[in-house]
């Protein structure tokens, strides 16, 4: 398997010369080409009235996500709703929360974050057991986060924001000129098919990020080639780097 050209389905880093990516082009003699697989799309104000969702009645809300604070503040002005500040926010992680500066005076409001995990944002949460939790997610957001919310006795609404979608990739992306396609979540895979019907992996390696995304990669009838993370490679590039050397590995053999 020689991979020469590896499609990437995320927007292209802001400053890719200071990005793993550019280490790997150098030393493997590969290219990248960055693509989004899926697009979000709003749900309005009057969808959100349907799922009987009140932003009054939150104290707390629930952020794992850029965009979950974007689509929370979209709803609020929507809605005609003016966000008090005695609301209190938890975010997934510290830069989540740092975003809330686009809306709001950052020290003068009660905001707390985890270390990246659920699991360190529900311990934060529960001590704050009496507020009335809101969580802000897509459509697709996965059903073992309201599990884990149930389990840790919280009172909380899930309100779906946003609806994330298959992009429409075939103006712009020639699947056959790639040799490798990289994952990150499973919504992609199904843009993958959306777009590319007749797609067959053949020779082409696929990696995926994340359990959820390895998972729908087999589900989907294709081989996992790469996988993050793991022990060795707690990100997909340092997967992709991984492989990239036990390919140049093999091929020197030859």
């Amino acid at each position: 398997m020689k991979i020469k050209s590896i499609l990437i389905s995320q927007p292209q880093p802001a400053d890719i010369a200071k990005t793993p990516y550019a280490e790997m082009m150098k030393k493997y003699g590969v290219s990248f080409k960055f693509e989004k697989f899926i697009k979000l799309e709003d749900v309005t104000a009057s969808e959100l009235r349907q799922q009987h969702v009140k932003l009054t009645e939150a104290t707390g809300v629930i952020l794992t996500s850029r965009n979950s604070i974007d689509h929370f503040f979209r709803v609020a002005k929507e809605m005609r709703y003016a966000v008090p500040e005695t609301l209190k926010y938890f975010c997934i992680n510290e830069s989540t929360a740092l975003y809330l500066q686009r809306y709001v005076q950052y020290r003068k409001r009660k905001i707390f974050f985890g270390n990246q995990s659920l699991n360190d944002l529900i311990d934060i949460m529960k001590k704050h057991k009496d507020e009335k939790y809101l969580y802000c997610c897509s459509d697709i957001s996965s059903d073992s986060t309201f599990d884990m919310l149930t389990a840790a006795k919280l009172n909380f609404t899930k309100a779906v924001m946003f609806r994330t979608v298959p992009a429409d990739l075939k103006e712009t992306v020639k699947i056959e000129d790639y040799n490798m396609l990289v994952f990150f979540s499973p919504m992609g895979i199904q843009s993958l098919k959306v777009n590319f019907p007749d797609f067959e992996q053949g020779e082409v390696a696929i990696g995926g990020f994340g359990e959820a995304t390895c998972q729908a990669i087999l589900d989907a009838g294709f081989e996992l080639n790469v996988k993050a993370p793991t022990a060795t490679a707690q990100s997909m590039t340092m997967a992709i780097e991984e492989f990239l050397a036990a390919e140049a590995k093999k091929n020197k053999k030859r």
